[in-house]
């Protein structure tokens, strides 16, 4: 029973915190966001302590699993989900949005999304997927008196709603044909002794599109722009950090996991998403002047890269996407932060024309951005230079040359959007004016730059915890 709960803990812990906010914010007379928020911030923190200190196993005979990988990924959703409620806590005062219901959601979709990583069986894994998507339904269109936040909120649900039929449709297949839905049980029966028949590919199949629909891979990105206009700032940063990371954890565990040893037979998708979505970041951004749609084609862009280690196949792969990802969340939540302190005599301004003259008027937040820019650019000696060095690495390694040689080609084509930016905020005339902005937003911001700065004198933890994490998922 120690063993079951200390493994429970963070899924209990979250379980339980959400809803005592929640009776919290309902049973007091004043509107109580400020506390709610900062107590949900600390309730992730202490969330990230006890999955660093839970014991691995399976529990429930198999149903969730704690691994090296799975608190990998963990404690990168709970970083990109604080970041989110700090970055919440002036803008929703702002935006007149600030209600305690903002911080539960993010806390229940947190849950979630714990549970999807964790899942080694196709049914737990649907609960935690539809437990965070419902959450985040609810978070896209949290603006409610704003016309482009609830058409935000209705475009993902409905496209959302999709991918879960898709997901739980190819679940059904899969269960049809093999007769079990449990990773391992699964794993046994695909090791090589016999072929998958044709009804369980084709049930991969739809659960591979299912899960690709969340981590926005095209051709299965089509919500991913107008929602990350439509909803408030904070929640664009928290769809743009953890989901992504969730859905990609959740991806290399189904197809790595019970998967594994078909790798030839699913290989090839995980090769056209990942230049799909390469090519159409890079493309599709170009001519964009809103900057939060700018920062939609990236993550397109961004997930396809990941996508490449997965590809590979190999521990080196895994590996390079794990930390690909972690590098990834904190160049997201540092742009985000600058968004929302694009704000003029009270007002939010999204358009990248409106950065003009900035490195005059406000030269510390020009350079915070401009540094975020050029690691997302693939820029060295910059982080996002060496995450693309480790997935074009491992791509090579594994004989994926046309993979590599794409991934490059897109990312000289995407420098141009990021350069872009740079060259309007530090060459174009103009009075940007911002108001002085929040401290948790300069601090979440600060984070960012000097992470993506600080890495490459110390990349040694993330290395090796991304390699711990992977050992541990390709067993």
């Amino acid at each position: 029973m120690s063993l079951l709960l200390s493994t429970l803990l963070p899924e209990l812990l979250l379980g339980l915190g959400g809803m005592a906010l929640l009776m919290f914010g309902v049973l007091s007379k004043t509107n109580q966001f400020i506390i709610c928020s900062l107590a949900a911030v600390a309730l992730l923190a202490i969330t990230g302590v006890f999955i660093l200190l839970a014991p691995a196993g399976s529990v429930f005979d198999g149903l969730l699993t704690t691994t090296n990988f799975t608190r990998y990924a963990d404690l990168l959703v709970l970083l990109g989900s604080a970041a989110a409620l700090i970055l919440s806590l002036d803008y929703n005062q702002r935006e007149d949005i600030a209600r305690f219901e903002f911080p539960v959601l993010v806390v229940l979709a947190v849950l979630g999304m714990i549970v999807m990583i964790s899942a080694s069986d196709m049914m737990t894994l649907y609960l935690g997927f539809e437990l965070q998507s419902l959450a985040l339904y609810i978070c896209a269109a949290f603006a409610r008196d704003s016309l482009r936040s609830t058409e935000a909120g209705l475009k993902y649900f409905v496209l959302g709603a999709l991918a879960s039929g898709l997901l739980i449709y190819g679940i059904s297949l899969v269960y049809g044909f093999a007769g079990t839905t449990n990773f391992v049980a699964l794993a046994h029966l695909f090791d090589g002794s016999q072929p998958a028949g044709y009804g369980t590919v084709i049930g991969i199949v739809f659960v591979l599109v299912g899960i690709a629909f969340k981590i926005s891979a095209a051709p299965f990105h089509m919500w991913t722009p107008d929602v990350y206009e439509g909803s408030p700032t904070p929640v664009t940063a928290l769809f743009g950090t953890a989901p992504k990371v969730a859905a990609m954890a959740l991806l290399l565990s189904v197809m790595v996991g019970p998967f594994g040893h078909l790798l030839s037979q699913w290989q090839m998708l995980i090769e056209i998403l990942s230049i799909i979505s390469m090519a159409l970041g890079a493309l599709a951004a170009i001519g964009q002047t809103n900057i939060k749609r700018l920062m939609a084609y990236s993550s397109i862009g961004h997930m396809g890269y990941a996508l490449i280690g997965l590809a590979a196949g190999t521990l080196a792969g895994i590996q390079a996407t794990l930390i690909y990802l972690a590098i990834y969340v904190v160049m997201s939540f540092g742009v985000f932060a600058c968004i929302i302190a694009m704000r003029r005599k009270g007002r939010a301004v999204e358009t990248i024309a409106d950065l003009a003259g900035l490195s005059t008027q406000n030269p510390g937040y020009a350079l915070a951005l401009a540094v975020l820019l050029w690691s997302m650019a693939g820029i060295p000696p910059l982080s996002g230079f060496f995450g693309k060095l480790y997935v074009f690495s491992a791509a090579i390694n594994a004989g994926l040359d046309v993979l590599a040689v794409v991934g490059v080609l897109t990312s000289v084509v995407a420098a141009f959007y990021y350069l872009r930016v740079i060259k309007v905020m530090y060459f174009d005339a103009g009075s940007p004016d911002f108001d002085k902005s929040a401290s948790g937003v300069r601090l979440v911001m600060m984070v960012g730059a000097l992470a993506t700065i600080l890495f490459v004198f110390m990349p040694g933890p993330l290395v090796s915890a991304a390699a711990a994490a992977a050992r541990a998922l390709m067993g």
